[in-house]
């Protein structure tokens, strides 16, 4: 695992921890949204990048970011084939 170390102003980063933010994680999760957002990394990579512990969790947390779910034709017909396969 690499490290990346970010030099900022103290002013930006006393912006940052005023509203209650640490701003490692903050920083982390912007960089992990905009690599989702532009598909350089999946749901799955997503989750292990932030330490989520299921899809759901990674569903609200892009809820919670505005991001879009990445749901096409092709996952709903072949969750439409799960559910007729498992009777649903």
């Amino acid at each position: 695992m690499q490290h990346i170390t970010i030099s900022l102003p103290d002013e930006l980063l006393a912006a940052f921890s005023s509203h209650g933010q640490d701003f490692s994680r903050a920083a982390l999760e912007a960089l992990a949204l905009e690599a989702y957002r532009t598909r350089k990394i999946s749901a799955a990579q997503l989750r292990t990048l932030l330490g989520l512990k299921n899809r759901p969790e990674v569903d609200a947390f892009l809820k919670d970011h505005g991001v879009e779910l990445e749901y096409s034709l092709e996952d709903l017909e072949r969750d439409r084939e799960t559910h007729r396969q498992l009777g649903i």
